[in-house]
Parts: structure tokens; C-alpha cells; sequence
């Protein structure tokens, strides 16, 4: 399959640490796969998704976006990914309309696409008839729906998700997921991130597990599971290769 991310030996170590948050990692992430970015807390996921978003500049190595070199393309990339947060990315006294006039903005949308686009976009997740409230009244269900359709209003190539469905009802994230299932299918590539290894092993074509900065295990959610012995889900393969052992860091 045709790959539109590849990175190269990538190393980051943050000023005043003695460790790598990455440490020479490489990754290739093909055309409209559903990538799953996994790992215990301070396994340098955060780190390796914030260096593909263009927000942290590793100390080493290389990235290619659709074969472009990251650091000649930093612009032409960024116009062509969304990155839809874990916090909401959202002003609570604005409406839900606002807030998506005000990022689909950033994105250069001219204001008559964008308009049909937000409309389109809240009708598909449900939000239509509060269109007009303030974001502080909603829901956190209703929040995180908004939260993506920020992410997506500029019909990015490459989508970063960080924790899409935490903290929503079971409706919110049945319409979420049915969303970003369609997203997929329209062509785009989805990276993700979680803590639910379920939700993971449901949704992802394929899954990199992350630990110390480096890839321990990569391929599709049952191939990681058929490789273990007595493996029955992707928790179990998880808890197999990193172990049991708290991972509390400050």
C-alpha cells in the first residue's frame, strides 16, 4: 500500500532530561489505514504524534508527509492534516456555530463553503437544533462532537485523534465512531490514539505499540493477538509486551 507518512530514526529528547521521550524510532503509515498509536503513560506516543502534528521538533531524525520532506513542506503538511485534541479546543461562551466559523477560518474556508459545511457537519453528528447555544451548556458528549468537527471542517488528508471518545455517553460515541468510519472511507488517513484497548482493537486496520520511544510491536489487531499465547484481546497483548507495572510519571 502506498504510504503517506514515513519517519526515520526519530529521536527526541526534551531539555533537562536525562532519557529520550523517542529514541530512533521508524514508522510507515499507508494511504487511508486507521492507525492505531498505543503505549503506557510515558512511552513517548504523545511526543511522536505531537512531532508528526509539526508541534515539537525532534532532536533527530527525519519525517515525510506523502513523500514530501517535513522540514522543506512544514506549511503545505500542516495544511493538509486536522488534529482534534483530548481537551476541547473550544470557547465555552461562543455557540457551537461560532466556534466552527472561527476554526474553519484558520483553515482559510471562505465563509459560503464553510457555512454548508458546519451545517452538513452538525447535522451529521446530531447538533443541529443547538446550533446557536453557548458551548458551556453542552453536554461533554456534545462537546467532544464539536471538538472533531473542528478537527475536520478543512477535509484534512491526515486526521490525529487523542482519546476521541473519552468521558462521552454510548450514543455520542456511536455517532462519533460512525463518523470517523466514514472519514475513512472518504479517503482519510486516521491516526489514533486511546487508552481503550477495545475501542482500539474495533476500529484500527492496524497498531503500533509504543514503549521507552520505540515500537515493540506493530500489525493488524488480530495478528497481534494470535501471536501471543492465551491472547483473546489486544488488552491482553498490551499488558504481555509492556507488563503490569505502574507507569506514574510527573
Amino acid at each position: 500500500m502506498e504510504e503517506i507518512i514515513r519517519v526515520g530514526d526519530l529521536s527526541k529528547r526534551y531539555a533537562g532530561s536525562g532519557r529520550y521521550a523517542l529514541n530512533k524510532l521508524s514508522l510507515s503509515i499507508a494511504k487511508n489505514e486507521i492507525f492505531g498509536l498505543l503505549g503506557p503513560n510515558g512511552a513517548g506516543k504523545t511526543t511522536l504524534i505531537s512531532i508528526l502534528c509539526g508541534m515539537v521538533k525532534p532532536t533527530s531524525g527525519e519525517l515525510w508527509f506523502d513523500s514530501m520532506p517535513y522540514r522543506q513542506h512544514r506549511r503545505r503538511i500542516q495544511q493538509q492534516i486536522g488534529v482534534v485534541p483530548q481537551e476541547y479546543a473550544l470557547y465555552p461562551t461562543l455557540t457551537a456555530t461560532e466556534n466552527l466559523y472561527y476554526f474553519g477560518s484558520l483553515y482559510g474556508l471562505r465563509s459560503s463553503d464553510l457555512k454548508q459545511r458546519i451545517a452538513d457537519g452538525l447535522e451529521r453528528v446530531g447538533l443541529s437544533d443547538f446550533a446557536k447555544r453557548p458551548i458551556k451548556t453542552f453536554s461533554g458528549g456534545m462537546q467532544r462532537r464539536v471538538n472533531i468537527l473542528a478537527g475536520i471542517l478543512h477535509q484534512p488528508h491526515v486526521l490525529f485523534l487523542d482519546e476521541p471518545t473519552v468521558g462521552v455517553d454510548v450514543h455520542s460515541k456511536e455517532v462519533i465512531m460512525k463518523l470517523l468510519k466514514e472519514l475513512n472511507t472518504q479517503g482519510t488517513t486516521i491516526i489514533y490514539s486511546s487508552h481503550h484497548l477495545n475501542e482500539a482493537q474495533q476500529f484500527c486496520t492496524k497498531i503500533a505499540i509504543i514503549d521507552e520511544g520505540k515500537i515493540i510491536v506493530e500489525g493488524q489487531p488480530q495478528q497481534l493477538i494470535s501471536a501471543v499465547a492465551g491472547a483473546t484481546t489486544l488488552e491482553n497483548v498490551f499488558i504481555h509486551l509492556t507488563g503490569s507495572q505502574l507507569r506514574d510519571y510527573a
